[in-house]
């Protein structure tokens, strides 16, 4: 074992290395703190299965350490009193708290553009975004900080970073990790995921943060995930589907070559592919950001200025006033326009025509999941991303272009099934991932398959 004192401050290193790069990739750490946690760990003298690991967290899981502030200066400087489950699990599995990652605000974002305090830069592409929003955590993994970090997925905002920055990233069955702690944006959609360099990384954190909480009662009754173990060296009778909605004619020719590769790779380990139909995919986008605006204009209702936060109340003569300059002075732009989208669906007149809509679309997407799955296959096979990283700034003015770069991730979270990212090549030196989708509570079967198509593929290696 590791003496923890050591490996605290050979991350203090590392950390103090990429943020002088102007990475960004953390909003807060301290390398007192991290030695703090190191002593009590040699104190205690007590190994668990990530004993002297330094992880990153999203600054949107509760931690008593450092401040939570979601990215929003409408939570500048706030500490929580208490701890999200995840992170107890942390500890309690011998790892230390290496700080907060940078994310967008109140995890709105699919670029970590929209931080108040500032974008992250991407350390696997220069110029492009790292993805988003847990675009931090992806960021230091990929910088080689920390091998492990803890993100967040409402609509993908796991895996489209890990696919992006060249990582692998695990968005799992919702309710597999609890939820208490995790500052809520779409609470039906919302869970923690986790960040690797490898498959192995990204899995032994999950199964360390997973498990019943009576703190969170949509949390599964199912026992923690087991430790990963070795690699398969065959996928003989597992079937891996290949939807075709998620492989148009336009699909960015990169991305197709290097998914092809891929699927060529799984053949090879024994896997029979199988073309099959989700025919409600294309309706995904449209409902997604329906649902989760609606839950983020109920769930941030509470930054009102009163309770906890930023309060803007000098010479305001009225509560309206007050919560108006509050919650406008507070909150950035894509947040206003999701509260401000989420509120006009649920409003009176159009509920029926918008909300309830997309609730039935969203039926019929789970829907689609259950029934490939319920016809012998165990896992899907798709890109992550439609197109590599792009360019920062390049999608800040066009909400749509941002949005839709979410497009192959956001189902996982409608359907509430386990999707995993791994990288699966380059095109021109950016990283692209490929997407394993399982059946609901199929995580560990995601896992087998990405740690034998990983063994087998190089996910560094140039496409075209």
């Amino acid at each position: 074992m590791t003496d923890p004192r050591d490996a605290a401050r050979a991350a203090a290193r590392r950390i103090k290395a990429c943020e002088a790069r102007g990475t960004h990739a953390f909003l807060a750490w301290s390398e007192q703190a991290l030695l703090e946690q190191a002593e009590a760990l040699a104190t205690a003298g007590t190994a668990g299965p990530l004993a002297g690991e330094a992880v990153a967290v999203k600054d949107v899981i509760a931690e008593r350490v450092f401040p939570t502030t979601c990215g929003s200066r409408i939570l500048e400087g706030y500490r929580s009193p208490f701890e999200a489950t995840a992170v107890r699990r942390l500890r309690d599995a011998g790892a230390m708290v290496a700080g907060k990652t940078n994310c967008d605000e109140f995890a709105m974002g699919s670029s970590t553009e929209h931080s108040a305090y500032g974008p992250t830069l991407n350390p696997a592409a220069p110029g492009r975004v790292p993805g988003g929003s847990s675009g931090g955590s992806a960021a230091a993994v990929a910088a080689g900080v920390v091998s492990m970090a803890l993100g967040s997925e409402t609509g993908g905002s796991v895996r489209q970073p890990a696919a992006f920055c060249g990582i692998v990233g695990i968005k799992p069955t919702y309710g597999r990790v609890s939820r208490y702690g995790l500052v809520a944006f779409g609470s039906s959609l919302d869970q923690i995921g986790a960040f690797g360099k490898d498959v192995v990384s990204a899995a032994r954190l999950l199964a360390a943060v997973s498990g019943r909480d009576a703190l969170d009662a949509t949390t599964l009754d199912q026992i923690p995930l087991a430790e990963p173990g070795a690699a398969p060296t065959s996928l003989a009778g597992t079937v891996v589907g290949v939807p075709r909605e998620y492989f148009p004619e336009g699909l960015h020719a990169g991305v197709r070559a290097a998914t092809d590769r891929a699927r060529a790779a799984l053949q090879a380990l024994g896997a029979e592919m199988r073309e099959v139909s989700l025919p409600h995919t294309p309706y995904a986008v449209p409902a997604y950001y329906i649902v989760a605006p609606a839950e983020a204009s109920s769930n941030l209702a509470r930054y009102d200025g009163v309770r906890y936060g930023r309060r803007e109340d000098g010479g305001l003569r009225d509560v309206r006033a007050l919560y108006r300059a509050t919650r406008g002075r507070g909150f950035g732009a894509e947040v206003r326009r999701r509260i401000l989208l989420g509120t006009y669906v649920l409003s009176a007149g159009y509920y029926d025509a918008f909300y309830r809509r997309a609730q039935r679309v969203r039926e019929r997407i789970r829907t689609d999941f259950a029934r490939v799955f319920a016809g012998g296959v165990h896992a899907l096979f798709t890109p992550t991303t439609p197109t590599p990283a792009f360019r920062l700034g390049e999608n800040l003015a066009d909400p749509l272009a941002m949005y839709l770069s979410d497009v192959y991730v956001c189902t996982a979270n409608l359907a509430g099934v386990p999707a995993l990212s791994l990288p699966i090549g380059r095109d021109a030196g950016l990283p692209l991932g490929g997407q394993l989708l399982g059946p609901v509570e199929g995580d560990a079967t995601i896992i087998r398959i990405a740690q034998a198509l990983e063994a087998v593929l190089d996910g560094g290696a140039e496409v075209r």
